[in-house]
């Protein structure tokens, strides 16, 4: 296995719904493994309509129900460095991924993927919940939940299990 990533960003459209989110839930598994001092986690966004935002209230209030405080992270685009900056950089959907290769530069393509593929949960999109209800957050939230803690696995953080339900488990 080649070294390991330690440097992840999470990517979506506006970086306020379902990028936050992974962030706040890897996060949380990476320090449930005890391994924060291995990883830098942030989050961004393929478009600037939100940046300086709060995530969305809604992807504030998933998290807070699973006992993961998002409300101080705050929507930014992703930048030119972070191809340098990052080690990974995981779409939530096949539009991100396709975005962050057509703006990677030479050399950096290798470091974007598909977050739920590179997570080993399969080829699978991550719904953007922003023009649906809450029980869309909630559904992206366990989504996001099964692939942060197989990531931490996969990535050496020995203290993640996936829950066996398929359901999250509430992080207290």
């Amino acid at each position: 296995m080649p070294a390991q990533p330690s440097r992840i960003l999470f990517v979506c459209l506006g970086n306020i719904c379902r990028s936050p989110l992974a962030e706040g839930i890897f996060r949380s598994a990476v320090e449930k493994a005890g391994a924060t001092d291995l990883f830098a986690i942030d989050s961004a966004g393929t478009g600037a309509w939100h940046v300086g935002n709060s995530p969305d209230p809604r992807s504030v209030a998933t998290a807070a129900r699973h006992g993961i405080d998002i409300s101080d992270q705050r929507a930014r685009a992703v930048s030119s460095t972070d191809f340098e900056s990052f080690d990974l950089l995981l779409g939530m959907d096949r539009s991100n991924v396709a975005t962050l290769h057509g703006r990677a530069p030479a050399g950096a393509a290798h470091r974007v993927h598909l977050f739920l593929d590179y997570a080993g949960i399969g080829r699978l999109d991550v719904p953007d919940p922003y023009y649906g209800g809450d029980d869309g957050f909630e559904i992206v939230y366990r989504m996001l939940q099964e692939a942060s803690d197989a990531l931490a696995l996969k990535l050496g953080a020995r203290g993640a299990s996936t829950p066996s339900s398929g359901q999250a488990s509430s992080i207290t």
